[in-house]
Protein backbone atom coordinates (compact mmCIF):
# COMPACT_ATOMS: atom_id res chain seq x y z
CA UNK A 1 0.00 0.00 0.00
CA UNK A 2 2.73 2.46 0.83
CA UNK A 3 4.30 1.51 -2.60
CA UNK A 4 1.12 2.30 -4.20
CA UNK A 5 0.63 6.05 -2.47
CA UNK A 6 4.24 6.79 -3.04
CA UNK A 7 3.67 6.33 -6.85
CA UNK A 8 0.63 7.85 -6.76
CA UNK A 9 1.70 10.92 -5.44
CA UNK A 10 4.51 10.90 -8.14
CA UNK A 11 2.10 10.52 -10.88
CA UNK A 12 -0.76 12.86 -8.99
CA UNK A 13 2.13 15.77 -9.19
CA UNK A 14 3.10 15.60 -12.64
CA UNK A 15 -0.11 15.70 -13.80
CA UNK A 16 -0.95 19.24 -11.93
CA UNK A 17 -1.37 20.85 -15.09
CA UNK A 18 -4.89 18.47 -15.47
CA UNK A 19 -5.44 19.42 -11.33
CA UNK A 20 -5.58 23.09 -11.76
CA UNK A 21 -7.83 23.09 -15.00
CA UNK A 22 -10.25 21.06 -12.71
CA UNK A 23 -9.85 23.54 -9.61
CA UNK A 24 -9.84 26.71 -11.76
CA UNK A 25 -13.42 24.88 -13.53
CA UNK A 26 -14.74 24.39 -10.31
CA UNK A 27 -13.59 27.96 -8.71
CA UNK A 28 -15.68 29.63 -12.38
CA UNK A 29 -18.66 27.36 -10.92
CA UNK A 30 -18.49 28.68 -7.59
CA UNK A 31 -18.40 32.40 -8.80
CA UNK A 32 -21.17 31.93 -11.43
CA UNK A 33 -23.22 30.24 -8.74
CA UNK A 34 -22.75 33.37 -6.51
CA UNK A 35 -23.84 36.08 -8.93
CA UNK A 36 -26.64 33.75 -10.46
CA UNK A 37 -28.05 33.61 -6.52
CA UNK A 38 -27.02 36.90 -6.23
CA UNK A 39 -28.93 38.50 -9.02
CA UNK A 40 -31.99 36.55 -8.64
CA UNK A 41 -32.19 37.32 -4.96
CA UNK A 42 -31.43 40.88 -5.80
CA UNK A 43 -33.83 41.39 -8.26
CA UNK A 44 -36.41 39.34 -6.38
CA UNK A 45 -36.06 41.76 -3.05
CA UNK A 46 -36.22 44.58 -5.56
CA UNK A 47 -39.31 43.40 -7.22
CA UNK A 48 -40.87 42.39 -3.57
CA UNK A 49 -39.90 46.09 -2.30
CA UNK A 50 -41.64 47.97 -5.20
CA UNK A 51 -44.49 45.51 -5.22
CA UNK A 52 -44.72 44.64 -8.78
CA UNK A 53 -45.03 40.94 -7.29
CA UNK A 54 -46.14 39.42 -4.40
CA UNK A 55 -44.66 37.19 -2.13
CA UNK A 56 -45.95 33.79 -3.36
CA UNK A 57 -45.11 34.51 -7.23
CA UNK A 58 -41.52 35.67 -5.99
CA UNK A 59 -41.40 32.05 -4.47
CA UNK A 60 -42.59 30.63 -7.38
CA UNK A 61 -39.80 32.57 -9.28
CA UNK A 62 -37.21 31.51 -7.03
CA UNK A 63 -37.93 27.62 -7.17
CA UNK A 64 -37.92 28.31 -10.76
CA UNK A 65 -34.63 29.89 -10.89
CA UNK A 66 -33.55 26.69 -8.75
CA UNK A 67 -34.64 24.76 -11.25
CA UNK A 68 -33.00 26.43 -14.45
CA UNK A 69 -29.31 26.82 -12.36
CA UNK A 70 -29.84 22.61 -11.31
CA UNK A 71 -30.71 21.80 -15.06
CA UNK A 72 -27.65 24.23 -16.59
CA UNK A 73 -25.52 22.30 -13.66
CA UNK A 74 -26.72 18.65 -14.54
CA UNK A 75 -25.96 19.64 -18.52
CA UNK A 76 -22.51 21.33 -17.37
CA UNK A 77 -21.40 18.38 -15.26
CA UNK A 78 -22.48 16.04 -18.21
CA UNK A 79 -21.00 17.53 -21.57
CA UNK A 80 -18.14 19.40 -19.74
CA UNK A 81 -17.41 18.27 -16.28
CA UNK A 82 -17.20 14.61 -17.33
CA UNK A 83 -14.78 15.11 -20.41
CA UNK A 84 -12.49 17.05 -18.21
CA UNK A 85 -12.56 14.52 -15.39
CA UNK A 86 -12.00 11.41 -18.46
CA UNK A 87 -8.79 13.40 -19.49
CA UNK A 88 -7.24 13.43 -16.58
CA UNK A 89 -8.20 9.58 -15.76
CA UNK A 90 -6.32 9.28 -19.33
CA UNK A 91 -3.24 10.75 -18.41
CA UNK A 92 -3.08 9.20 -15.01
CA UNK A 93 -3.62 5.75 -16.72
CA UNK A 94 -0.75 6.27 -18.91
CA UNK A 95 1.82 7.45 -16.18
CA UNK A 96 1.02 4.46 -14.20
CA UNK A 97 1.55 2.34 -17.51
CA UNK A 98 4.47 3.81 -19.17
CA UNK A 99 6.21 6.16 -16.37
CA UNK A 100 5.74 8.82 -18.50
CA UNK A 101 4.08 11.50 -18.94
CA UNK A 102 2.75 13.48 -21.94
CA UNK A 103 4.42 16.85 -22.75
CA UNK A 104 1.46 18.39 -23.61
CA UNK A 105 -1.33 16.90 -21.11
CA UNK A 106 -4.61 18.51 -22.16
CA UNK A 107 -4.36 17.84 -25.58
CA UNK A 108 -3.16 14.06 -25.09
CA UNK A 109 -6.14 13.57 -22.15
CA UNK A 110 -8.88 15.53 -25.27
CA UNK A 111 -7.34 13.09 -27.62
CA UNK A 112 -7.72 10.01 -25.87
CA UNK A 113 -11.25 10.64 -24.41
CA UNK A 114 -12.45 11.76 -28.52
CA UNK A 115 -10.96 8.22 -29.49
CA UNK A 116 -12.75 6.24 -26.60
CA UNK A 117 -15.81 7.88 -26.77
CA UNK A 118 -17.81 8.86 -29.74
CA UNK A 119 -19.60 11.76 -27.60
CA UNK A 120 -20.00 12.45 -23.89
CA UNK A 121 -23.32 11.04 -23.61
CA UNK A 122 -21.57 7.73 -24.18
CA UNK A 123 -18.91 8.72 -21.49
CA UNK A 124 -22.04 9.31 -18.96
CA UNK A 125 -23.50 6.31 -19.85
CA UNK A 126 -20.87 4.03 -19.03
CA UNK A 127 -19.64 5.62 -16.13
CA UNK A 128 -23.34 5.76 -14.18
CA UNK A 129 -23.47 1.71 -15.38
CA UNK A 130 -20.12 0.95 -13.88
CA UNK A 131 -21.09 3.01 -10.57
CA UNK A 132 -24.31 0.55 -10.17
CA UNK A 133 -21.98 -2.30 -10.78
CA UNK A 134 -19.51 -1.41 -8.03
CA UNK A 135 -22.16 -0.46 -5.34
CA UNK A 136 -24.09 -3.52 -5.83
CA UNK A 137 -20.87 -5.78 -5.69
CA UNK A 138 -19.77 -4.00 -2.86
CA UNK A 139 -22.58 -4.15 -0.71
CA UNK A 140 -22.56 -8.20 -1.85
CA UNK A 141 -19.68 -8.81 -0.96
CA UNK A 142 -19.18 -6.75 2.14
CA UNK A 143 -22.36 -7.36 4.03
CA UNK A 144 -22.44 -4.93 7.18
CA UNK A 145 -26.39 -5.34 7.75
CA UNK A 146 -26.07 -8.63 9.13
CA UNK A 147 -22.98 -7.53 11.57
CA UNK A 148 -24.63 -4.10 12.95
CA UNK A 149 -27.63 -7.03 13.76
CA UNK A 150 -25.61 -9.35 15.86
CA UNK A 151 -24.10 -6.31 17.52
CA UNK A 152 -26.16 -3.24 17.92
CA UNK A 153 -23.87 -1.44 19.61
CA UNK A 154 -21.63 -0.66 16.37
CA UNK A 155 -24.62 0.30 14.31
CA UNK A 156 -22.98 3.89 14.04
CA UNK A 157 -19.82 2.92 13.81
CA UNK A 158 -21.06 0.29 10.97
CA UNK A 159 -22.99 3.33 8.90
CA UNK A 160 -20.48 5.71 9.23
CA UNK A 161 -18.35 2.42 7.45
CA UNK A 162 -20.69 2.19 5.43
CA UNK A 163 -20.78 5.69 3.87
CA UNK A 164 -17.02 4.97 3.43
CA UNK A 165 -17.83 2.23 1.54
CA UNK A 166 -20.12 4.44 -1.07
CA UNK A 167 -17.60 7.29 -1.01
CA UNK A 168 -14.80 4.75 -1.92
CA UNK A 169 -17.17 3.07 -4.91
CA UNK A 170 -17.29 6.53 -6.35
CA UNK A 171 -13.68 6.32 -6.80
CA UNK A 172 -13.21 3.03 -8.09
CA UNK A 173 -15.00 3.72 -11.20
CA UNK A 174 -13.20 6.25 -11.91
CA UNK A 175 -10.22 3.39 -12.18
CA UNK A 176 -12.38 1.26 -14.33
CA UNK A 177 -12.42 4.18 -16.70
CA UNK A 178 -8.81 4.24 -16.43
CA UNK A 179 -8.34 0.70 -17.47
CA UNK A 180 -10.77 1.20 -20.52
CA UNK A 181 -7.55 3.88 -21.83
CA UNK A 182 -5.04 1.15 -21.11
CA UNK A 183 -6.84 -1.07 -23.52
CA UNK A 184 -7.71 0.88 -26.83
CA UNK A 185 -8.38 -2.35 -28.83
CA UNK A 186 -11.28 -2.92 -26.85
CA UNK A 187 -14.53 -1.17 -27.43
CA UNK A 188 -15.43 1.10 -24.69
CA UNK A 189 -18.63 -1.43 -23.19
CA UNK A 190 -16.24 -4.29 -23.23
CA UNK A 191 -13.84 -2.67 -21.76
CA UNK A 192 -16.02 -1.43 -18.80
CA UNK A 193 -17.02 -5.24 -18.76
CA UNK A 194 -14.18 -6.55 -18.27
CA UNK A 195 -13.09 -3.94 -15.73
CA UNK A 196 -14.88 -4.60 -13.29
CA UNK A 197 -14.87 -7.87 -14.21
CA UNK A 198 -11.13 -7.13 -13.01
CA UNK A 199 -12.09 -5.62 -10.11
CA UNK A 200 -14.37 -8.87 -8.76
CA UNK A 201 -10.81 -10.55 -9.05
CA UNK A 202 -8.79 -7.45 -7.01
CA UNK A 203 -11.58 -6.12 -4.83
CA UNK A 204 -9.66 -6.54 -1.57
CA UNK A 205 -6.52 -4.53 -1.98
CA UNK A 206 -8.45 -2.08 -3.84
CA UNK A 207 -11.67 -1.58 -1.92
CA UNK A 208 -9.39 -1.96 1.32
CA UNK A 209 -6.66 1.10 0.05
CA UNK A 210 -9.91 3.19 -1.07
CA UNK A 211 -11.36 2.87 2.35
CA UNK A 212 -8.09 3.45 4.04
CA UNK A 213 -7.57 6.56 2.68
CA UNK A 214 -11.32 7.45 2.74
CA UNK A 215 -11.54 7.56 6.24
CA UNK A 216 -8.22 9.66 5.76
CA UNK A 217 -10.16 12.24 3.75
CA UNK A 218 -12.89 12.26 6.49
CA UNK A 219 -10.15 12.84 9.85
CA UNK A 220 -8.10 15.53 7.59
CA UNK A 221 -11.61 17.48 6.83
CA UNK A 222 -12.31 17.34 10.58
CA UNK A 223 -8.85 18.85 11.28
CA UNK A 224 -8.92 21.42 8.33
CA UNK A 225 -12.22 22.26 10.12
CA UNK A 226 -10.60 22.18 13.79
CA UNK A 227 -7.58 24.42 12.15
CA UNK A 228 -9.93 27.55 11.41
CA UNK A 229 -11.93 27.30 14.49
CA UNK A 230 -9.16 29.93 16.10
CA UNK A 231 -10.02 32.32 13.00
CA UNK A 232 -13.93 32.18 14.15
CA UNK A 233 -13.05 33.43 17.32
CA UNK A 234 -11.55 36.74 15.11
CA UNK A 235 -14.48 36.65 12.99
CA UNK A 236 -16.90 36.88 15.86
CA UNK A 237 -15.58 40.47 17.00
CA UNK A 238 -16.17 41.92 13.62
CA UNK A 239 -19.01 43.63 11.73
CA UNK A 240 -21.78 40.89 10.22
CA UNK A 241 -21.00 41.79 6.66
CA UNK A 242 -17.25 41.33 7.23
CA UNK A 243 -17.55 38.28 9.02
CA UNK A 244 -20.21 36.84 6.11
CA UNK A 245 -17.43 37.97 3.60
CA UNK A 246 -14.57 36.36 5.48
CA UNK A 247 -16.86 33.30 6.23
CA UNK A 248 -17.64 32.84 2.72
CA UNK A 249 -13.68 33.25 2.14
CA UNK A 250 -12.39 30.45 4.18
CA UNK A 251 -15.36 28.17 3.62
CA UNK A 252 -13.84 28.76 -0.60
CA UNK A 253 -10.30 28.11 0.54
CA UNK A 254 -11.19 24.73 2.50
CA UNK A 255 -13.32 23.33 -0.84
CA UNK A 256 -10.39 24.40 -2.60
CA UNK A 257 -7.92 22.32 -0.74
CA UNK A 258 -10.39 19.45 0.15
CA UNK A 259 -11.72 19.24 -3.62
CA UNK A 260 -9.48 20.46 -5.41
CA UNK A 261 -6.37 18.85 -4.36
CA UNK A 262 -7.15 16.33 -1.85
CA UNK A 263 -9.95 14.39 -3.60
CA UNK A 264 -7.70 14.09 -7.24
CA UNK A 265 -4.57 12.78 -4.99
CA UNK A 266 -6.82 10.25 -3.41
CA UNK A 267 -8.42 9.19 -7.25
CA UNK A 268 -5.01 8.88 -8.30
CA UNK A 269 -3.88 6.51 -5.43
CA UNK A 270 -6.94 4.29 -6.48
CA UNK A 271 -6.36 4.34 -10.26
CA UNK A 272 -2.77 3.53 -9.51
CA UNK A 273 -3.69 0.74 -7.29
CA UNK A 274 -6.38 -0.90 -9.50
CA UNK A 275 -4.05 -0.94 -12.52
CA UNK A 276 -1.41 -2.59 -10.40
CA UNK A 277 -3.02 -4.86 -8.84
CA UNK A 278 -4.97 -6.16 -12.02
CA UNK A 279 -1.78 -5.86 -14.49
CA UNK A 280 -1.97 -9.73 -14.10
CA UNK A 281 -5.13 -10.86 -14.27
CA UNK A 282 -7.44 -11.36 -16.84
CA UNK A 283 -11.01 -11.62 -16.59
CA UNK A 284 -12.49 -15.76 -16.25
CA UNK A 285 -15.84 -16.48 -16.04
CA UNK A 286 -16.02 -17.27 -12.69
CA UNK A 287 -15.85 -13.83 -11.53
CA UNK A 288 -18.23 -12.58 -13.98
CA UNK A 289 -20.59 -15.62 -12.76
CA UNK A 290 -19.93 -13.91 -8.94
CA UNK A 291 -20.63 -10.75 -9.76
CA UNK A 292 -24.02 -11.28 -12.01
CA UNK A 293 -25.13 -13.21 -9.11
CA UNK A 294 -24.62 -9.66 -6.81
CA UNK A 295 -25.66 -7.01 -9.55
CA UNK A 296 -28.71 -6.72 -12.20
CA UNK A 297 -27.33 -4.06 -13.44
CA UNK A 298 -24.15 -6.43 -14.76
CA UNK A 299 -26.36 -8.38 -17.03
CA UNK A 300 -26.96 -5.35 -19.00
CA UNK A 301 -23.37 -4.15 -18.84
CA UNK A 302 -22.19 -7.42 -20.18
CA UNK A 303 -25.60 -6.93 -22.91
CA UNK A 304 -24.55 -3.69 -24.15
CA UNK A 305 -20.82 -5.18 -24.89
CA UNK A 306 -22.00 -7.92 -27.04
CA UNK A 307 -24.04 -5.64 -28.97
CA UNK A 308 -21.23 -3.21 -29.65
CA UNK A 309 -18.73 -5.82 -30.96
CA UNK A 310 -21.14 -8.84 -32.93
CA UNK A 311 -18.24 -9.17 -35.22
CA UNK A 312 -16.01 -10.76 -32.35
CA UNK A 313 -18.84 -13.40 -31.84
CA UNK A 314 -17.96 -15.95 -34.14
CA UNK A 315 -14.70 -16.06 -33.78
CA UNK A 316 -15.27 -16.48 -29.54
CA UNK A 317 -14.00 -19.88 -29.10
CA UNK A 318 -15.20 -19.87 -25.48
CA UNK A 319 -17.76 -17.05 -24.81
CA UNK A 320 -18.43 -16.19 -21.08
CA UNK A 321 -21.76 -17.52 -19.93
CA UNK A 322 -23.52 -14.92 -17.42
CA UNK A 323 -25.20 -16.65 -14.62
CA UNK A 324 -28.98 -15.47 -14.08
CA UNK A 325 -28.74 -13.50 -17.36
CA UNK A 326 -31.38 -14.87 -18.87
CA UNK A 327 -33.56 -15.24 -15.68
CA UNK A 328 -33.84 -11.70 -15.19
Amino acid sequence: MVLHFRRATAVFLRTMPFVFLRMGVGILLGIVSVLYFGTVLWLGFRLLESGSISGPIAGVGLLLSVGVFVAGWRLFSRYVLYLVKAGHIAVIAHAVETGEVPPNQLRFGKDRVAEHFAEASVLFAIDQAIKTVINQFNDGVVSLASIASLVPALRTLIRLIGKAIAIASSYIDEAIIAYMFTNPEKNAWNAAKDGVVLYGKNWKPVLGTTLVIVLGMYVTGILLLLALSPVANLLSGLSSTVELASWALLVGLFLTVYVGLLKPWVKTVVITTFLVESRDSTPDSATVNRIADRSEKFSELVSKAEDERPEERPHDPDPTPVAGANAR
